[in-house]
């Protein structure tokens, strides 16, 4: 009995002593899961505006009936630009891709005096252009860099004057090649700002000028390359502008 009655006290006294040990045992931290850091996604549908300078370099040239055409001076025509752009862009990893459509009025506008005719003043205004590109890019996160090149076209008009007013004029719309380079940050989910340079390549085209009644008709060859600087603002449709890779 007294060996039974030890064994029962000393059952209660384990038992009194294990939950307090197990109380003074440390506890586990919790570790919350590692975040995942966004990534801006530049893939989707996109629509804005954009505003900038634009210069173009006119040389003009006298085309004779036979033989080489006569250089007749060169004037550098410059001024603001504005209007939009829509197009689409496809991100895959760091690189980007995309297509994209332009179009911008302007008003660059330059003179000079004939070196044929002295008493002529030679006169080109771009009055518009469009470009239409691909686009190859590398992305930052929310910092894309990117090239672009492809079509480009200009609706111009050609003026030959002299102290008494217009004398002959013509209309043209020219295609030609345009290449590009860009940066754009996305600021918001769906929003980017950016800036970007072109360059157009308009190549020589004869132009046959309107005279007056009873006057000579005069045949002017003339070359045109244009430097665009613009500042971008676009949205773009779909998501929220956030992934992860």
């Amino acid at each position: 009995m007294k060996k039974i009655l030890l064994s029962v006290s000393a059952l209660a006294a384990l038992g009194m002593v294990t939950p307090a040990s197990a109380a003074d045992l440390p506890q586990r931290a919790y570790k919350a899961p590692p975040m995942i850091a966004p990534i801006y996604d530049w893939t989707g549908f996109y629509i804005g505006g954009n505003a900038g300078y634009g210069s173009s370099r006119n040389c003009w040239g006298v085309v004779p009936i036979a033989g080489t055409v006569i250089p007749d001076g060169c004037n550098t025509s410059s001024g603001g630009v504005v209007g939009g752009q829509l197009g689409y862009r496809w991100q895959t990893g760091p690189a980007v891709f995309g297509v994209e459509a332009q179009g911008d009025w302007a008003n660059l506008r330059s003179s000079h005096v004939s070196i044929f005719n002295p008493a002529l003043t030679d006169r080109a205004t771009v009055e518009s252009f469009g470009l239409f590109t691909g686009q190859i890019g590398y992305a930052w996160n929310a910092a894309l860099l990117y090239l672009k090149g492809g079509a480009a076209v200009t609706s111009n008009r050609f003026d030959q004057f002299d102290a008494l007013g217009v004398v002959n004029f013509a209309s043209s719309t020219r295609w030609g090649g345009t290449v590009g380079v860009g940066l754009d940050y996305g600021f918001a989910p769906n929003w980017s700002v950016g800036v970007e340079y072109d360059h157009l390549f308009m190549g020589n085209a004869n132009n046959s000028f309107s005279v007056p009644a009873g006057a000579a008709a005069v045949i002017n060859q003339i070359s045109q390359d244009v430097d665009l600087v613009t500042v971008r603002l676009d949205y773009r449709f779909g998501g929220m502008g956030l992934g992860h890779y």
